[in-house]
């Protein structure tokens, strides 16, 4: 087998699973009742604690107006609220509420779950190799320009 029918197989086997972790995310996130943007603002939400939308704007590399859309739909479903900030009358906080809270601790503990799965078993020698393997691909592509963006059409 040549290199470059090496590197076909290796690119076939990251494709495939690409496709099967996006739709098993898809469609969990859709049972939740997210879209994977809103799901970002969330996890972001979960790092940061409450934050106004111009912070989590910058946060997720994202215009005011699709940060806008991504909250007003996240209100609308109940996951979060927009408090008012303490210390700055013209700003609000975008806050988990109960619900939203819960659904991310779900997440989150989903992840959990879903890791060990997956790596539980795996020696710690390949995992270390399967994770620098993983950082090398991923700076190449940061290198080319290459990384996740929020779509409009996800808000």
């Amino acid at each position: 087998m040549s290199e470059r029918d090496r590197w076909t197989g290796a690119l076939d086997r990251v494709l495939e699973l690409v496709v099967v972790l996006g739709d098993d995310m898809s469609r969990g996130l859709a049972r939740e009742g997210l879209t994977e943007s809103r799901a970002t603002l969330l996890w972001t939400l979960r790092r940061t604690g409450p934050v106004t939308q111009r912070d989590l704007a910058e946060a997720l590399g994202v215009s005011a107006r699709t940060i806008t859309g991504l909250v007003d739909g996240l209100v609308a479903s109940g996951f979060v609220t927009r408090e008012p900030h303490p210390a700055d009358r013209r700003a609000f906080l975008v806050t988990f509420t109960p619900h939203g809270l819960s659904t991310v601790e779900g997440l989150e503990q989903g992840q959990r779950e879903f890791a060990e799965l997956l790596f539980g078993r795996m020696p710690a020698e390949r995992l270390d190799a399967f994770l620098a393997g993983l950082d090398e691909i991923l700076g190449r592509l940061r290198e080319h320009g290459l990384s996740p963006e929020i779509r409009e059409e996800d808000r």
